[in-house]
């Protein structure tokens, strides 16, 4: 688990060192252990460590290999490293450390791009071949692990966060709207290439590069669907596939422990360490606050108490949020659409005082239902198979058991065609400006709308969730878990019980009015029951809400909606947004996701556009 950063002038400019190495000290809390780097005229490969496999100075990069020939730098774990090793003596290669990245790069000059389909793991790496002078870099199949780029007619600047290549690109630093206009109405990032910096990309996750001469390349090399095909639901298997999931992710030379939350997706891995692998000496970490909020799980991490011995707290509170916002703010370089990253981002800052490895839930909501909208989906599906008895049942176990409407509003919207879904979202966010609107949404139907809520089904939107939703949580996780020099790893995303779980028909997913269903059955006499049956979600959930009515957050939102700098950014109504605040303020209504969009956005600006954009053009 490392930061990777390089720069290829198409110029052939001879490479700045000074430039590489202020890229690898921005992202050196990526990799404190150790770092290098490789320059060849026009080429510039930069890297920083954080030890987890072979702690030796064997796992120094830029690795060569022994031809000298190959150059890497990569980011990130190769889980079954140790499978690929074996198969690849089988063929006469040799090793001299006991490293996953010496096997990744043996795997790429044995077997070419045809490698990728090797791996298990989560990974960024670049690879340049000195003798041709070609480079080749590719992304994991769901985006794990990051990798940002800047390209022009001169220049290729990559790196695994955003700030690197701001330090050297020689850009002012300008906003994108477009990712601004769906990140306020429909809370998105990350499900397209762009950043919400102009000129700034990233590679998508399951694509790879080659960059021969000048030509830049990209291709997808991973495609989820393909990989699909039809099986039954079989609690035993899947309960196989996931305990596999999670022995691979336990490989480490470091100390490792478990983000608990208290949900479903982290108790499963929680109760699969301690039980299957006998291993209640694990270290877990929560984030837990004051009896009675709706934000607190601690009743459900508390049945934990009695079986694991490390188990370690921290709460979050407004106080806490407002002395770390502006370093918050900084790390993430975009702006995020609720508070829940910043209760991980806590846990994570508790995790680093004991281990070096977390595993984490990520990636279970997206192939297994858990968010409520997919009832909506699920209804749809039933709708559109003439299935009207099991739309019935559904709906009714649905209702008897939540006691809410939500699905069946979204059922509704799914309906809608997609410039009526767009527009009526639009409508739902009031306080947006006339003009922003205008400008951005007149005869557009948002990427969000005919990606995401354009799925004809309940298998088409899991589908789609992987491949335009997943991306920004595993963003947030990896920015941090890196921050405090942390590796978070994902059982849930190894790709073979990914593929196994959306091969699966829509039964296996929700049933009787509980998403989830195969890996509650999977769990039993594993997960205690209260968490295993629990119907609610919240994740590392905040109770934000309160927060903006302390005494010191109403100072902030305040003076930041009547700032001159919100009110001609021309992108949110300063009038209507007070009005909200104050209705917020008197209980009437929660809008607390919205105010932390406007807190976060003007500080962003603030941050990395503003003071920039004012300095000369390098």
């Amino acid at each position: 688990m490392c930061g990777i950063c390089g720069i290829i002038n198409f110029d052939k400019r001879a490479i700045e060192e000074p430039k590489l190495r202020k890229m690898m000290a921005t992202m050196k809390h990526r990799g404190p252990d150790d770092e290098g780097l490789f320059i060849q005229k026009n080429i510039g490969l930069g890297f920083v460590r954080l030890s987890i496999l072979d702690l030796s100075p064997a796992g120094h990069q830029p690795m060569t290999d022994p031809t000298g020939r190959y150059i890497l730098v990569f980011n990130g774990e190769i889980y079954n490293y140790l499978e690929i090793r074996e198969d690849l003596k089988l063929l006469g290669v040799e090793f001299e450390t006991g490293t996953d990245t010496e096997v990744l790069l043996k795997a790429y000059i044995q077997y070419g791009e045809a490698c990728l389909d090797k791996f298990n793991g989560m990974f960024a790496f670049v690879i340049l071949d000195k003798k041709t002078g070609d480079v080749f870099g590719a992304r994991d199949r769901f985006g794990v692990k990051p990798f940002y780029y800047y390209v022009d007619e001169s220049t290729f600047i990559f790196a695994s966060e955003i700030q690197p290549i701001l330090a050297v690109y020689g850009q002012r630093n300008k906003e994108n709207e477009t990712m601004i206009f769906d990140f306020l109405t429909f809370n998105r990032t990350d499900h397209t290439e762009n950043t919400f910096f102009q000129g700034i990309k990233k590679l998508q996750h399951g694509h790879c590069f080659t960059i021969k001469s000048t030509k830049f390349e990209i291709r997808k090399w991973y495609d989820l669907k393909k990989q699909l095909t039809k099986h039954t639901a079989d609690p035993i298997k899947y309960k196989s596939l996931l305990l596999d999931a999670v022995q691979l992710r336990m490989r480490s030379d470091v100390p490792v422990g478990v983000c608990l939350s208290g949900g479903l997706d982290s108790s499963a891995i929680t109760s699969i360490i301690a039980v299957r692998l006998n291993r209640p000496d694990i270290n877990t970490f929560s984030a837990v606050y004051d009896k009675g909020l709706k934000a607190d799980e601690s009743e459900y991490i508390d049945l934990y108490a009695d079986s694991l011995a490390n188990m370690y707290r921290i709460t979050p509170s407004a106080e806490t949020l407002l002395n770390d916002l502006s370093d918050f703010i900084k790390i993430h370089a975009e702006p995020i659409p609720s508070t829940g990253p910043y209760a991980q981002y806590l846990v994570m800052k508790l995790a680093k005082q004991h281990v070096t490895v977390t595993l984490d839930g990520q990636g279970a909501d997206e192939q297994l239902g858990g968010y409520h909208y997919f009832y909506g989906f699920y209804f749809k599906d039933l709708l559109q198979n003439f299935k009207f008895i099991s739309l019935i049942r559904e709906s009714i176990a649905y209702y008897k058991m939540h006691k809410s409407l939500f699905a069946f509003k979204t059922f509704l919207y799914f309906l809608l065609p997609n410039q009526i879904e767009t527009k009526l979202s639009v409508k739902n966010r009031g306080f947006l400006s006339h003009e922003f609107v205008a400008r951005l949404s007149d005869h557009k139907i948002s990427s969000v709308v005919s990606n995401l809520y354009a799925s004809k089904n309940l298998h088409e939107s899991l589908i789609n969730h992987f491949e335009y939703k997943l991306e920004h949580l595993l963003k947030w996780n990896d920015r941090n878990s890196m921050f405090f020099s942390l590796e978070s790893r994902n059982p849930f995303l190894d790709y073979r019980l990914v593929e196994y779980t959306l091969s699966l028909n829509s039964s296996a997913i929700i049933k009787k009015g509980f998403t989830k269903s195969i890996l509650r059955d999977s769990l039993k006499n594993i997960l205690p029951d209260k968490i295993r049956l629990r119907t609610d979600k919240l994740g590392f959930a905040t109770p934000q809400d309160d927060w903006y009515r302390t005494e010191k957050f109403q100072k902030l939102i305040l003076d930041l909606i009547s700032s001159e700098s919100f009110k001609n950014r021309n992108i949110v109504n300063p009038e209507i947004a007070l009005q909200l605040y104050k209705r917020h303020l008197n209980k009437e209504i929660d809008i607390s996701k919205e105010i932390w969009k406007w807190i976060h956005l003007e500080m962003w600006f603030r941050e990395f556009i503003d003071e920039i954009s004012d300095a000369p053009n390098p």
